[in-house]
């Protein structure tokens, strides 16, 4: 129990620190794009919390298996290095017993991602989409910031001095249509408003600013010439309503539903998110001989071609499923030869270890 409580101790720590970091540069570059999007008006700021929260389970069903992989392997190499291994091997400790203690925090790991995998990743992919969907589906100006100048599309920038209590309602309206030439429109036109609102007709789709008690301008640059328009009420269309999004997207889909799916496509996510929990057990498998290095090799004489076979791991997993959504490959073989694959690799390098002996 002392040396399994160690050695536990070890990899857990070692895994925790690859996962931080390897989670920090992810979430790090997603909510990078995400506040790029949402400074150039596609939906407001303040939902970019909620959007990475969602996101987070997505992340960790393949930060958890490689962080693990990684951690075995630094963790381990170091207890080479240290020559900690071989005081193990001199009081009994044989690799098979060694595996067996690998094995135990895989459990835990493996039940990590497989919780994420089949039921949390599914429903945060569902609840991103949702809350995008919702975004999108509402009035387009409603992401107008006020005191800037910002495009809401089709050549139009706004500018609103602010919205009016319960804000259903912006204050002090300016709209700048550009000309397209390719409508045939004579002028560069600019309206200014006491008050504006936005409403979409049922009926037809279209989406509509309508304007209150303002004038409109239509000038041409280099011309002196203005067209003047004064009005109570201006309607102005922005477009057909935007097409809501399909929320029942095998990706959104629950493990239980994809798994009574016979569709090819269904039955590829079902194994992809049913093949991470079990990933978890063969990258431990493999990562106990990969971590054996010389001490004067040093900790990290077997890290690259780890990473590497991780690598072809994943993109063979990937190209599988692709195979199987595709109809390329039957369903009933699934991308279960990948995973037997490796598994033979990392049986095949125990043996090996076992073979030279724990040194």
């Amino acid at each position: 129990m002392i040396l399994f409580r160690y050695l536990t101790r070890e990899v857990l720590v070692t895994m925790s620190a690859v996962a931080g970091i390897l989670l920090l540069v992810i979430m790090g570059s997603r909510f990078i794009r995400y506040f790029s999007d949402a400074a150039e008006g596609d939906f407001p700021v303040n939902i970019l919390g909620s959007l990475m929260v969602y996101h987070l389970p997505g992340f960790m069903e393949l930060i958890l298996p490689l962080s693990f992989f990684l951690g075995i392997l630094l963790a381990y190499g170091q207890l080479y290095m240290n020559s900690e291994i071989t005081v193990m091997v001199a009081c009994g400790m044989s690799p098979k017993r060694l595996l067996k203690v690998t094995l135990l925090p895989a459990s835990a790991v493996a039940i990590a991602v497989g919780v994420c995998s089949l039921w949390l990743t599914p429903a945060g992919a569902l609840q991103t989409a949702a809350i995008i969907e919702e975004q999108e589906s509402r009035l387009d100006v409603s992401v107008l910031a006020p005191g800037r100048f910002q495009e809401f599309g089709g050549g139009r920038t706004a500018y609103i001095s602010g919205f009016n209590e319960d804000g259903s309602e912006m204050q002090d309206v300016l709209v700048h249509e550009q000309r397209n030439p390719s409508d045939d429109a004579e002028h560069d036109y600019v309206t200014r408003a006491e008050s504006g609102y936005q409403e979409t007709r049922m009926e037809t789709g279209s989406r509509f600013l309508v304007l209150n008690n303002g004038e409109r301008y239509g000038v041409t640059p280099g011309q002196r010439n203005v067209e003047r328009l004064t009005f109570e009420r201006y309607t102005l269309r922005l477009g057909l309503s935007r097409d809501r999004q399909e929320l029942d997207s095998l990706e959104y889909a629950t493990t239980l539903a994809l798994w009574q799916n016979d569709n090819d496509r269904a039955q590829a996510q079902w194994q992809w998110r049913a093949g991470l929990p079990l990933m978890v057990f063969i990258l431990a498998i493999m990562a106990q001989p990969l971590s054996r290095v010389n001490p004067r090799q040093g900790r990290f004489a077997k890290l690259l071609p780890a990473v590497f076979l991780y690598v072809a791991y994943l993109s063979l997993l990937l190209a599988a499923v692709d195979a199987v959504g595709s109809g390329a490959w039957s369903t009933t073989v699934g991308i279960w030869p990948v995973h037997g694959l490796f598994l033979t690799l990392g049986l095949l390098l125990i043996w090996h270890s076992q073979r030279k002996g724990m040194r």
